[in-house]
C-alpha cells in the first residue's frame, strides 16, 4: 500500500508546474545550439555572419553597395550598411518598433513575401534576434527619414524605447554587439576565418564593397573586397596556385524568370576537380539541382563541340562527366526567391525547377564560348580526351584491384593483421608508419577489434598523379583493398570495414610527410570518410616523465610545462634555497635545466635516454625525460596504454571546415607549383618546432 502510494506521489509530480514555456528569446539562450551550431568557435563567427547576410541581402535587392565590419577591443563587433535601414514605425502586430521586434522576435524579418526581399540567404528570419539573444550587449542604430534611431538591449532585453538621437544623412543599419561569456565557451573572434568568409561573399554579390577594420591591437588593420567580375573573379582565385589549361575564363550572368544564373569556370593541369556551389550565397556542400544542371549542361556541350570538331570520331564514345570534370574549376551561383534546402544545414538545394533553367543558360553560353574561343575549346577538350584514355587504364587497374581483394578475401599475407570482429561498427583500422612500429602495433592491439596495416614507407603523391599511376602503387593497393569501400566509379561507402581509420605515425619530420601524404590520398579519393566521420589521427605522447617509480606520458610541451612544474614545486618544499634544478644527458652533450616555476630549458630534440636527473641539493628524487621520436621506441604494453586503448587514448577526428582553404592547402603543399610552397615554408618558417636536423 505504501508503495503504491508512493507511485501516485510521483506521478502526481507531472503536471501544469512541470512544463516549462520559454518566452521571447529565452528558447535561444536555453538551447543556442539549435540556431549556431554550438558554442564554441563556429558558433561564435556564426554571429557576424547572421549580422553580415542581413546586409548582403539588402545588397542582393540593389539597395546597399558598403558593408562595414569593424573588430573592436573587448569583444566587440560592428556591422554597417548603408542599405535602406529597418523601419523603426510601430508594426501593426506586436504594436512596438519594427526594429525592436525584428531584434527580439523570432521569425520575424522581410524575407517572408509582403515583397521585404526578392531573394534572400537568411530564410527563417531569426538572424539579428539570435544575436541579440546571444550577447550581453547590443546597440542597433538606423539612418532613416532623415534622423538617427538607436536602442540599447541586455542579453536580449530592451533597454527602453527605440529613440531618436540626432539627425542623418542617407540610409543604413549599424548593429553593434558584444557575445555573451555566459553562452560562449571561447570570446575570441579570429581574424582569418572573418576574412576567408567575406572575400567569400564579396566574390558572389558582385558590385558590393566589403571593408574590415581590425582595431584591437595596435597598428590598426584594414582589408577592403570588391569584385567586379563575381565569381569569374572567383575562380581566378581559386586557381592563383595552379597552372591553367586556357587563358579565358568562361563566365554567364543570366535571369531566367525569377531565378538568376552566375556560373563560371577554367581548366587546369590538375587531375581533380574543384567545383563550389551557392544558393542565395549559402554554400551547398552537397550540391543540388543547380550544380546538376551545371554538370549536365558542360558534358552535353562538350562532347557536341568534340564531334563537331573532329576531336571524337564516329566510332568514339562520348567523353563521361569525369572525363570532362578532370581538372576543372568552376563556381555555379545562383538566386531565387524560395529556395528548399534540404535539412538544417543548408547543404543541398531541392528545387527541381533550378536544374532545366541552369542546364539552358550555362548549356547555351558554354557552347557559344567555345565557338569564339577555339583555342581555349582545343585545350579543354585535349584535357578531357587525356583523362578518357586514363581512365580506361585506371579501369583495368582498379579492375584487378578489386579482384585480387575478392581473390584473396581482403587477406594481405604480411601486411593487414585484421580484427576477429565482422562488425564495421565497432572495427577500427590503424595505418601504420614502418614494420617497427607495425611489429608494435600488432602485438600491443586488442585483436577483438582492432586491425593494423603498416606501410613501407613513404606512399605516392596523388596530387601530381592519376588514378592509373596510383593503383600501381603496392601500398596504396593494399589499403584500398582493406577499406572495402573501392575507389573511383566503384566507391561505395557501404563496404566499408571499419568505421574508425586511424592514421598513426611518428612524431617526426618524416611522419609528418606521410600523414600528410595519406590525408592528400583521403581527401581527393575518399572525401566521403572525412565527411562522414570515419578518418581520425592518433596522437601518441611526446614525452615520459619518470620520478622515482612514477611515470607518466606527455602528449605536448605545454602540458609538459604543467607537469614539470607540479614536480618542481614539490621539490621546492625540500630546497632550503632557491635554484635550478640541473639534469645532464648521459651523454654530457647537453643540459636540461628543470626550473622552480616549472619551465624546462635546453630540452633535446632527439629522444633522451636515461637521463637522470641530479639535484644541486640533495634530498629530491631524481627526474628524466624522455622524448620519444619514433613509434617504434614503445614497447607493445606502452603503444596500447598510451596510444591505442580507447579508455585512454587521445585521437583527432579529421574535419572539412573549408573545403576552399583546405583545397587551397593541398595544391601548395602537395601540388607541382614549387614557387607557391617555397612561399609557404618562408612564411610559416617562424612556427616550426622541433624541426628533426
Amino acid at each position: 500500500m505504501a508503495k503504491d502510494n508512493e507511485k501516485k506521489a510521483k506521478s502526481s509530480d507531472y503536471g501544469a508546474a512541470q512544463i516549462t514555456v520559454l518566452e521571447g528569446l529565452d528558447p535561444v539562450r536555453k538551447r543556442p545550439g539549435m540556431y549556431i551550431g554550438n558554442t564554441a568557435t563556429e558558433g561564435l563567427h556564426h554571429l557576424i555572419w547572421e549580422v553580415v547576410d542581413n546586409s548582403i541581402d539588402e545588397a542582393m535587392a540593389g539597395f546597399c553597395d558598403t558593408i562595414t565590419i569593424s573588430l573592436m577591443p573587448n569583444n566587440r563587433i560592428s556591422c554597417e550598411d548603408n542599405g535602406r535601414g529597418i523601419p523603426v514605425e510601430i508594426h501593426k502586430t506586436t504594436k512596438k518598433s519594427t526594429l525592436e521586434t525584428v531584434l527580439t522576435v523570432l521569425h520575424a524579418g522581410g524575407k517572408f513575401g509582403d515583397g521585404g526581399y526578392k531573394v534572400s540567404g537568411g530564410l527563417h528570419g531569426v538572424g539579428v534576434s539570435v544575436v541579440n539573444a546571444l550577447s550581453s550587449y547590443v546597440k542597433a542604430e538606423v539612418k532613416r527619414e532623415g534622423k538617427l534611431w538607436m536602442q540599447e538591449y541586455k542579453r536580449g532585453k530592451p533597454q527602453g524605447k527605440v529613440k531618436a538621437v540626432g539627425n542623418a544623412r542617407g540610409t543604413g543599419t549599424t548593429i553593434t554587439f558584444e557575445p555573451d561569456s555566459e553562452i560562449f565557451s571561447t570570446l575570441d573572434f579570429n581574424r582569418d576565418i572573418i576574412l576567408d568568409h567575406l572575400r567569400q561573399q564579396a566574390y558572389l554579390t558582385k558590385g558590393v564593397r566589403i571593408e574590415i577594420n581590425d582595431t584591437r591591437t595596435k597598428p590598426h588593420s584594414s582589408y577592403s573586397f570588391y569584385f567586379e567580375g563575381g565569381v569569374a573573379s572567383y575562380v581566378k582565385h581559386l586557381n592563383h596556385t595552379k597552372e591553367p589549361k586556357h587563358e579565358n575564363v568562361f563566365y554567364v550572368d543570366k535571369e531566367v524568370g525569377k531565378i538568376n544564373v552566375e556560373a563560371a569556370l577554367q581548366y587546369t593541369d590538375d587531375y581533380k576537380e574543384t567545383v563550389f556551389s551557392f544558393a542565395n550565397n549559402i554554400f551547398t556542400t552537397e550540391g543540388g539541382m543547380h550544380l546538376i544542371g551545371f554538370r549536365t549542361a558542360l558534358t552535353r556541350s562538350i562532347n557536341s563541340y568534340a564531334r563537331k570538331q573532329g576531336f571524337l570520331k564516329e566510332k568514339d564514345e562520348n567523353l563521361t562527366g569525369d572525363d570532362i570534370r578532370e581538372g576543372l574549376t568552376g563556381i555555379v551561383s545562383i538566386k531565387l526567391p524560395d529556395p528548399q534546402f534540404e535539412g538544417q544545414t543548408k547543404a543541398k538545394l531541392g528545387n527541381a525547377d533550378v536544374k532545366p533553367i541552369v542546364d539552358q543558360v550555362v548549356g547555351e553560353a558554354f557552347s557559344t564560348y567555345l565557338e569564339e574561343h577555339p583555342r581555349d575549346g582545343e585545350a579543354i577538350i585535349g584535357k578531357a580526351v587525356l583523362a578518357a584514355r586514363a581512365r580506361v587504364a585506371a579501369r583495368a587497374a582498379r579492375d584487378s584491384v578489386l579482384r585480387k581483394g575478392a581473390l584473396d578475401g581482403f587477406a594481405l599475407p604480411g601486411k593487414l593483421a585484421d580484427c576477429s570482429s565482422k562488425d564495421p561498427l565497432q572495427s577500427e583500422l590503424y595505418i601504420v608508419e614502418g614494420d617497427s612500429a607495425g611489429g608494435s602495433a600488432k602485438q600491443g592491439r586488442n585483436r577483438e577489434f582492432q586491425a593494423i596495416l603498416p606501410l613501407r614507407g613513404k606512399i605516392l603523391n596523388v596530387e601530381k598523379a592519376r588514378l592509373d599511376k596510383m593503383l600501381a602503387n603496392t601500398e596504396i593497393k593494399s589499403l584500398i583493398i582493406a577499406l572495402g569501400v573501392g575507389i573511383g566509379e566503384s566507391f561505395d561507402i557501404s563496404g566499408l570495414r571499419y568505421h574508425r581509420i586511424i592514421i598513426m605515425t611518428d612524431a617526426d619530420v618524416d611522419g609528418a610527410h606521410i600523414r600528410t601524404l595519406l590525408l592528400t590520398l583521403f581527401y581527393r579519393y575518399f572525401p566521403q570518410l572525412i565527411t562522414s566521420g570515419n578518418l581520425y589521427i592518433a596522437q601518441p605522447p611526446l614525452f615520459r616523465v619518470q620520478r622515482g617509480k612514477d611515470a607518466q606520458y606527455v602528449y605536448n610541451e605545454a602540458a609538459l610545462e604543467k607537469v614539470t612544474k607540479a614536480i618542481a614545486a614539490t621539490a621546492a618544499e625540500k630546497v632550503e634555497k632557491a635554484g635550478k634544478v640541473k639534469a645532464a644527458r648521459t651523454t654530457g652533450a647537453k643540459e636540461i635545466t628543470l626550473k622552480l616555476d616549472g619551465t624546462v630549458e635546453g630540452l633535446p630534440a632527439e629522444p633522451v635516454e636515461d637521463a637522470g636527473v641530479e639535484t644541486v641539493q640533495s634530498g629530491i628524487p631524481g627526474v628524466s625525460i624522455q622524448r620519444y621520436k619514433g613509434l617504434g621506441e614503445m614497447n607493445p604494453e606502452q603503444l596500447w596504454e598510451t596510444t591505442m586503448d580507447p579508455t585512454r587514448r587521445v585521437m583527432m577526428q579529421v574535419t572539412i571546415g573549408d573545403a576552399e582553404k583546405a583545397d587551397e592547402v593541398f595544391d601548395i603543399l602537395m601540388g607541382s607549383d614549387v614557387a607557391p610552397r617555397k612561399r609557404f615554408i618562408h612564411t610559416q618558417a617562424k612556427y616550426v618546432k622541433n624541426l628533426d636536423i
